[in-house]
């Protein structure tokens, strides 16, 4: 089936920009995992090429929709992010990236297992999980499994996790799964809370701080200013936007006033900590932040 393309999609930027993990490249199509269903992806003349199995590709459609965010109005987000010339120049290298909806749950997990990793090393272990625990998925070529329910990871317990060379990542992952499994906290339902209320109940997650809640709320729950800061932002932003940012700190330094702790202080110099970072961005880029942020992090990743 083809799904035509009212906008621009780089396929590649897409899928292979860190916001998932279960995509593989085989020639010009690109194979992963949606739900219970296997999904291979093209880029063709007409739009937008798939296949699924074992669902049928009418109803995997509107799911796939929405998981790569074609319905999104891309011209109205370039014309707010590219005001930044620096961002500009990113769209223009990567025009068509989306950020995507991908299932709440199995994007927390995620980002829970990315933790001081890499990209290799963060897509072995969501397979290794999915092979674990989640359910086979009745399609042609290589088994593939769905990612596991809460319910499922938590019955496994960490021991087989650790197995699966997650280190210190699986005590974390199935405490995360037991609250999801218990009611404790919906992935599903903070979709259509508002971005405050849904950080605040992410971070009470086991092994989620101020990072990767932002990444499960820009790449999972459509929260488009959510400002996720890692090694690679940080750097960005240092090596971008000195002044401001140099600014910014002598401002919350005067709002912390004598004799109290200077925000985001280190022993290596004056730096702003990343959840400070987290909210200059949100302040300079607006309402679409994320998106932002998702393109300058891209960029500056595929840069010597």
């Amino acid at each position: 089936m083809i799904i035509p393309l009212a906008g621009p999609l780089d396929l590649d930027a897409t899928l292979g920009s860190g916001q998932a993990f279960r995509w593989r490249r085989q020639g010009a199509w690109f194979e992963g995992v949606l739900g219970p269903c296997l999904v291979s992806l093209r880029m063709t003349t007409g739009g937008l090429e798939f296949l699924s199995a074992p669902e049928p590709e009418a109803q995997v459609r509107p799911l796939l929709v929405d998981y790569l965010a074609l319905d999104a109005d891309l011209e109205a987000i370039y014309r707010s992010i590219r005001a930044d010339e620096m961002v500009g120049a990113s769209v223009g290298r990567y025009r068509g990236m989306r950020v995507l909806r991908q299932g709440p749950w199995e994007c927390l997990a995620s980002f829970i297992c990315s933790s001081n990793s890499n990209l290799p090393r963060i897509q072995s272990n969501i397979e290794a999980i999915a092979t674990l625990c989640g359910d086979p998925i009745e399609a042609p070529g290589p088994a593939r499994h769905a990612f596991p329910s809460p319910e499922q990871l938590a019955s496994v317990g960490p021991l087989p996790l650790r197995q699966l060379k997650l280190g210190y990542r699986a005590e974390y992952l199935h405490q995360a799964a037991v609250v999801v499994a218990e009611g404790r906290v919906s992935p599903w339902a903070l979709r259509e809370a508002t971005y405050e209320e849904a950080l605040d109940r992410l971070i009470d997650v086991p092994g989620v701080g101020d990072k990767v809640a932002n990444c499960v709320l820009l790449f999972s729950m459509d929260k488009p200013g959510a400002f996720p800061v890692d090694v690679w932002i940080h750097r960005v932003l240092e090596e971008i936007y000195p002044l401001e940012i140099r600014a910014f700190r002598r401002r919350l330094m005067r709002r912390a006033g004598p004799g109290r702790p200077r925000p985001g202080r280190r022993r290596d110099g004056a730096m702003i900590a990343r959840n400070r970072l987290r909210q200059w961005g949100q302040q300079r880029f607006g309402h679409y932040a994320g998106w932002a942020n998702h393109y300058l992090f891209h960029d500056r990743r595929n840069r010597p």
